[in-house]
């Protein structure tokens, strides 16, 4: 059982500082979009950690610490044993209560919206780790509410990461193949809707896994600051495509495994602790001409 909220405020971290098994860690990526068709570009976020961040902030490279050297595809999910040496590094362990954020500036586009945090989340879970919260708005909302930064770098001895990861939250390709005709699972695509339809192509071929079920991600974010909409707000998008039946089990996917695990954090906040994110996403499966994918009309 978790000790933490799986999203907090500024005010419920701000009050926490100092906590001596507080961790809070940086996850952001840089994304960049093309202006029409065409894959994005993804880039370490770093330079934004070390030029300004929350105090007591460290950072989490998901594109290289805690992602698979070996994978043909960015940000793939790593051994257990990789990532619990890697996130030990960084000072979290089996005691730590960690808060994780991304540098969310929704003034610089959808680039910047709040999937970062998410993924860290979602990937700490995995392995067994419960007491881990998202920052709600990230170091935007942060900075909004006139909160402290600096750009002085923090360090943590390292600490013991016990794995213990939960298979059932990842899914691979085949289990996303035995779930296209399984009328007890629901394939959730996060996608703006012309990439969903097959309008627009940004994989290595158009289109969607067939019987999937649409939930746009922008539907989960608050457009205005980037931040979470609320479940009350989100519930009706969910139930609408059955991914709240209990009878039911939900797998995630969008491009890469990130916008994915936006929905995993919110379903989760209504009670679906067991959704699993398709780690490859399109990025894998649209490669891969073995596997069906349908378009609109």
């Amino acid at each position: 059982m978790s000790e933490l909220p799986l999203v907090v405020d500024g005010s419920w971290l701000q009050e926490r500082l100092g906590d001596p098994r507080l961790r809070i860690v940086d996850a952001t990526v840089h994304l960049k979009l093309p202006a029409g068709d065409g894959y994005y570009t993804l880039a370490p976020g770093r330079e934004s950690y070390e030029r300004e961040h929350i105090p007591g902030a460290v950072f989490a490279d998901l594109l290289g610490e805690l992602a698979d050297p070996a994978a043909p595809h960015p940000m793939t999910v790593p051994s257990s044993a990789r990532f619990a040496e890697r996130i030990g590094a960084l000072g979290v362990g089996d005691d730590s209560l960690v808060v994780v954020y991304d540098q969310l500036d929704v003034a610089r586009g959808p680039e910047y919206y709040q999937f970062w945090a998410p993924r860290l989340w979602w990937h700490l879970r995995l392995e067994g780790f419960s007491n881990v919260a998202v920052l709600d708005g990230g170091l935007g909302r942060w900075k909004r509410e006139g909160r402290p930064t600096t750009s002085e770098s923090a360090s943590y001895p390292a600490a013991k990461f016990t794995p213990r990861r939960r298979q059932e939250l990842l899914a691979l390709a085949d289990d996303v193949q035995h779930a296209i005709t399984d009328a007890r699972k629901v394939l959730v695509n996060v996608l703006d809707p012309d990439t969903f339809s097959g309008k627009k192509q940004t994989y290595a071929r158009r289109g969607r896994i067939p019987n999937s079920a649409h939930v746009f991600f922008g539907l989960l974010i608050d457009p205005e600051t980037g931040g979470l909409r609320s479940p009350e707000q989100v519930k009706e998008h969910f139930e609408r495509v059955g991914a709240l039946d209990p009878a039911k089990r939900s797998i995630t996917y969008c491009g890469g495994g990130i916008a994915a695990t936006v929905a995993a954090l919110q379903l989760a906040r209504l009670g679906r602790d067991d959704v699993a994110v398709y780690d490859g996403s399109l990025t894998e499966w649209a490669s891969d001409l073995k596997r069906p994918l349908e378009v609109s009309p």
